[in-house]
């Protein structure tokens, strides 16, 4: 843990630090990633987990729109890009250690590629996996054929 997260656990509530500091302090992986928990603002619903690095945090903060960045793409990924179903960001938080990210966001749409509403749609229950969703839109339909995710 860096000695700024570590100064952050005896801080006062409403405190407040320079962002630029923080940023600094952020432990990304060997990658330059962290992992981002996109959650749906008013519901609480977890829609997604996806990675972030330092400009696509940045971008996601100044801009408003979140940015991911792809590892599959090799380059920033703004959601909603090629679906139009777009994240605006609502309220950003990191956890104590400074290694993952939580992100407020209010989805238009489904957030998954799979035209579900939520990524998490596999229960894992016992010796079994269970569909917990239908997609509310046909992923053709967002992507077209042949459009990568």
């Amino acid at each position: 843990m860096s000695d700024t997260f570590k100064a952050l656990e005896g801080a006062a509530r409403d405190s407040r630090h320079p962002l630029a500091e923080i940023l600094a302090a952020i432990r990304f992986n060997a990658d330059g990633l962290i992992p981002a928990i996109a959650q749906q603002h008013d519901s609480g619903e977890v829609l997604m987990m996806a990675w972030m690095n330092r400009e696509a945090l940045e971008e996601t903060l100044r801009s408003g729109r979140v940015c991911y960045w792809s590892r599959s793409r090799g380059k920033l990924w703004r959601k909603g890009e090629s679906s139009g179903q777009q994240q605006h960001l609502r309220a950003a938080a990191l956890d104590c250690d400074g290694d993952t990210l939580l992100l407020q966001v209010d989805q238009t749409g489904p957030a998954c590629h799979s035209g579900r509403r939520s990524c998490f749609y596999v229960a894992l229950e016992g010796d079994q996996a269970r569909v917990t969703s239908a997609p509310l839109v046909d992923p053709a339909t967002l992507y077209g054929a042949g459009t990568p995710r």
